[in-house]
């Protein structure tokens, strides 16, 4: 195997302070050989003057474009990129200072051509941000489908933390032009073409993710729209799985309905609440956390639920493309 060259490859978008934090963790890594190239994909308001303060800091290069979605500035990053190993992170992460030290030794010792890892929440976030965590990593939630554990048939990286090979850029073609679900669509695209993915466990960053459940919740419901578009372009990539925050959005609706001639029916959300609260509190030590990972995550079923319902009933039913479909939602 070739000497590992590592290029960080980070699409960024309207925010200089994200950008500020996650170079300012990168700056603390025990592993220093890698560049970093930074995409500005037409913000308004630009990080250059953020970049100055890294430059004798960091091996950290600039560029600018007009904007075309995360997925095209990534591959506009990585056609720029020295590197033969591309590593992705979402501009709203901060980097644990052994990650790539860790990311280093696992392909040393066990290469493979694309790997991903989870995510955490960083003791500094705010209780809504770590609640949002919760709800995205929890067993309760929909956390066993997502890029952090290695569940159904093959794994499947997500983009604020995963890493492929030049030749499977080149090959692949690199991301799609989806204007979301473009990195689940680019594993999917990995696996295609015979490359092998693999579960870092220890290679996780912490992700802030939305700052505000609205935020959240429009975050989460384009997520839900993604994946019949993802069904349209890959028809095996559904899973029976992928339908059960839309059957809790079904069944939430009809329990409140029954709970209404009967109010035993709404135990059984109350139980589910209880669960939610008790295992938040297990793991953030925190009550208002706890509270709060209640809302994160009925924000999150729901928004996942209803984008996913939106999508079935225009992709599927009405037979619409992507494009005219979801003009409003990704394309204006």
């Amino acid at each position: 195997m070739q000497n590992l060259k590592f290029s960080a490859i980070i699409p960024v978008y309207n925010r200089p302070d994200e950008v500020n934090e996650l170079l300012e963790s990168l700056t603390k890594q025990t592993f220093k050989d890698f560049e970093i190239i930074i995409v500005e994909d037409g913000s308004a308001i630009d990080c250059r003057e953020v970049i100055k303060k890294y430059v004798d800091k960091l091996n950290i290069f600039y560029h600018f474009k007009q904007n075309s979605g995360p997925g095209q500035t990534r591959n506009f990053g990585a056609t720029k990129a020295f590197g033969n190993y591309f590593i992705f992170f979402d501009s709203d992460c901060l980097i644990p200072e052994k990650y790539f030290e860790i990311v280093n030794n696992e392909l040393s010792t066990n290469y493979v051509d694309a790997y991903g890892g989870p995510d955490a929440a960083h003791p500094s976030f705010t209780d809504i941000q770590k609640a949002i965590s919760y709800s995205m990593t929890s067993f309760f939630t929909t956390g066993g489908i997502r890029g952090g554990k290695e569940t159904m048939d093959k794994f499947h990286p997500r983009s604020f933390n995963m890493g492929f090979s030049k030749e499977v850029f080149e090959k692949t073609g690199g991301f799609s032009q989806m204007r979301f679900g473009e990195d689940v669509d680019m594993s999917l695209r990995i696996l295609e073409n015979g490359f092998k993915t693999q579960l870092f466990k220890e290679a996780f960053v912490f992700h802030k993710r939305r700052t505000d459940f609205k935020k959240f919740f429009k975050q989460i419901f384009n997520s839900g729209i993604a994946r019949i578009n993802l069904y349209k372009r890959h028809p095996k990539s559904l899973k029976i799985v992928h339908f059960l925050p839309a059957a809790f959005v079904l069944g939430t609706i009809f329990l409140c309905v029954l709970s209404i001639f009967c109010w035993y029916f709404i135990l059984f959300l109350a139980i589910y609440c209880l669960l939610i609260f008790f295992d938040s509190l297990r793991k953030n030590k925190n009550l208002k956390v706890a509270f709060l990972s209640i809302i994160a995550s009925f924000t999150q079923l729901f928004a996942y639920g209803t984008g996913f319902l939106l999508s079935f009933w225009r992709r599927i039913i009405l037979r619409q493309d992507e494009f005219h479909a979801f003009r409003k939602n990704f394309y204006k």
